[in-house]
C-alpha cells in the first residue's frame, strides 16, 4: 500500500515540475475551459452529489456544505473565470538590488509545488483547491471525506479531463480515496508534498497539526464574537448580528456569540428579535436570559452553560453574554476566540481603535459583518481557506498565500574571498 502512494506522490511531483515552464495565458486558458465545462458536466456532478446526500441527514449542519445544484455550479464556474481574470502571482519581483561586488540579486516569487489539501464535507473546495493552485503554479494532492466521495471523483474526473485536453499533465490534480489511511501517507510524504493544509472541523486540524510531518498551515476554527458597545447603534446591531448568524449558518465566519454591553440590555429583544424568524436557539446566561424572557420565544431560549462559550455551533445556536465594559468583552474574547474574526458594533471610535489594536484575531471588524471573512469578498477570488496562524500567512488566502520565493543572483564572474 506505501508503495501505491509512494508512486502517486511522485506522478503529482513529476508534474508539478513540468507545471513551472507554462506561461500565464496557458493556465488562463486551462481555466476557462474548465469553467465552461462545467454546464456539460453538472448532470453527472449533480447525479453523485444526490448520491452522497442520500447518505446524511439534512439537520446536519454539513448538510449545507455538502449540498451542490445547478445555481452553486454556476456560481463555481463565475469564480473560476474571475480566478483567471486576477494578475499571475508568479514571477514578480519582490526584492532587487545591485551589491558593492557587482552581483545582481532579485527576490522572485515562486510556486510552492505541491501543495495537499485534507477537508470534509464541501465538494465545492475541490474545485476551488485547484483553481488556486493551478493559477499559481502548483499541483495538488486531495483527500476528502467519505461524506463527499462520489462528488469529489465526480468533479476529479471533470477536472482531469480537461487537463488533459489542454495537453497538461492530469497528475496536476490527485484525488486520493476516502479512506482515513489515506491521510496518514499524506501527513508522512515529506519530500513530495510541500505543504499540508486541512480544512473542516478542529478535530480534523487538530489531527492533522498533531500527527504531520509535512509542514501545515492550520486554518482553524471560527469562534466568532460581536460586541455591542454602550453607544452601538440598535438598527445596525440587529441587522448585522442577523446577518453574522443566519446567512449560512454552516461556515466558519458565521457568529456564535454575542456579548452585549450592560447598558444596552433593554436594546436586547430588539436586537436578537429577527433571529427568532430563522429559528436560532439562544443559549443566554442568567442576567440576557431574565431580559429576554417573555419577548423572545421560550422554545428557543435556554440558559447557558459554560460550554456554550467557546463552541463553534455551525448552526442555527447562539451563546449571549452580558459584560459591563469593554475590558470584560476584550477579556472574554482573548479567552474563548479561535482567533478567526471577530466584531464590534459602536458608534465610540476610542472604543473602536482600542477593539481593532487589542483584538488578536486574523480579521477584527467594526460595524458590519463577520459573513465578509471569505476569500471572494476580500478580492482574492476563491480561497483556499482562512489561517488563524501567524506564520507564511493569515486569514483569508489566495494567489500570494500559495507561493514562496527564491533569490535569483547573476554576477560576471565573481568569486568570494577567502
Amino acid at each position: 500500500m506505501k508503495e501505491t502512494f509512494t508512486a502517486l506522490f511522485e506522478a503529482v511531483r513529476q508534474a508539478s515540475r513540468e507545471l513551472v515552464v507554462l506561461d500565464e495565458a496557458a493556465i488562463n486558458a486551462v481555466l476557462l475551459d474548465l469553467a465552461d465545462a462545467i454546464p456539460a458536466a453538472a448532470p453527472a456532478i449533480l447525479d453523485a452529489n444526490r448520491r452522497d446526500l442520500e447518505r446524511m441527514d439534512p439537520a446536519n449542519p454539513m448538510y449545507d456544505r455538502l449540498l451542490l445544484n445547478d445555481n452553486r455550479l454556476e456560481t463555481i464556474a463565475g469564480d473560476i473565470r474571475n480566478v483567471a481574470a486576477l494578475a499571475s502571482p508568479l514571477d514578480l519581483v519582490l526584492e532587487q538590488r545591485r551589491l558593492p561586488n557587482g552581483l545582481e540579486l532579485k527576490k522572485v516569487s515562486v510556486p510552492i509545488g505541491v501543495i495537499g489539501i485534507i477537508y470534509e464535507a464541501r465538494p465545492n473546495v475541490t474545485f476551488d483547491v485547484f483553481t488556486l493552485c493551478l493559477k499559481s503554479g502548483n499541483a495538488t494532492i486531495l483527500k476528502g471525506g467519505s461524506d463527499a466521495c462520489e462528488s469529489n471523483a465526480a468533479i476529479a474526473g471533470c477536472i482531469r479531463s480537461v487537463l488533459g485536453r489542454n495537453g497538461l499533465n492530469p497528475d496536476t490534480l490527485c484525488l486520493l480515496p476516502s479512506e482515513r489511511e489515506a491521510a496518514g501517507y499524506m501527513l508522512n510524504a515529506v519530500g513530495s508534498i510541500d505543504m499540508i493544509i486541512p480544512r473542516g472541523s478542529q478535530q480534523l486540524i487538530d489531527f492533522v497539526r498533531q500527527n504531520a510531518k509535512v509542514p501545515v498551515i492550520e486554518t482553524g476554527a471560527g469562534i466568532v464574537h460581536t460586541y455591542i458597545d454602550a453607544t452601538a447603534d440598535v438598527s445596525m446591531a440587529a441587522d448585522i448580528v442577523f446577518n453574522a448568524k443566519t446567512r449560512r449558518p454552516s461556515v466558519c465566519n458565521a457568529l456564535d456569540t454575542l456579548l452585549v454591553h450592560a447598558d444596552r440590555l433593554d436594546d436586547l429583544p430588539s436586537v436578537v428579535g429577527p433571529l427568532a424568524e430563522k429559528m436560532v436557539i439562544i443559549y443566554a446566561d442568567e442576567t440576557t436570559y431574565e431580559k429576554l424572557l417573555g419577548s423572545y420565544p421560550e422554545t428557543l431560549l435556554e440558559r447557558a452553560a459554560p460550554e456554550h462559550f467557546g463552541t463553534e455551533f455551525l448552526s442555527l445556536k447562539l451563546s449571549v453574554k452580558t459584560v459591563h465594559s469593554l475590558e470584560e468583552a476584550l477579556e472574554h474574547i482573548a479567552r474563548h476566540s479561535s482567533r478567526h474574526s471577530e466584531a464590534i458594533i459602536t458608534e465610540d471610535p476610542v472604543a473602536k481603535a482600542s477593539f481593532l489594536k487589542q483584538v488578536d484575531a486574523a480579521a477584527v471588524y467594526a460595524n458590519t459583518s463577520t459573513a465578509f471573512t471569505d476569500g471572494a469578498q476580500f478580492g482574492l477570488g476563491a480561497e483556499i481557506g482562512i489561517s488563524t496562524q501567524k506564520l507564511h500567512a493569515r486569514g483569508p488566502m489566495g494567489l500570494r498565500e500559495l507561493t514562496s520565493y527564491k533569490w535569483i543572483i547573476e554576477g560576471n564572474g565573481q568569486t568570494r574571498p577567502v
